[in-house]
């Protein structure tokens, strides 16, 4: 992972935690459920995007390398990890 992705990574997860801090403190002062709603759903996207992101730099750099690989069981197996992480059976 590059210096510049890392940063970018590390800078959302600091908006994500500072937002979920203000969750709870509307969670603690008892804000409207609606509210609450719409900054949980914000919080959910937020992470998605994060998700996206991280997907990305995954699919440029390790997935990449592995395809290229003569290593069949190589290819296999970074296959084998994204279909698990995106199989929405498992539980987290």
């Amino acid at each position: 992972m590059n210096a510049d992705h890392k940063q970018q990574l590390l800078t959302r997860l600091k908006t994500i935690e500072g937002h979920v801090r203000g969750v709870q403190r509307m969670v603690e002062s008892e804000t409207y459920c609606i509210d609450l709603l719409k900054q949980t759903r914000a919080i959910q996207q937020a992470l998605s995007k994060l998700d996206a992101l991280i997907l990305e730099e995954h699919l440029r750099c390790c997935v990449t390398t592995a395809i290229q690989s003569d290593s069949v069981s190589e290819r296999e197996r970074v296959v084998r990890e994204l279909l698990q992480v995106f199989d929405s059976k498992q539980g987290t």
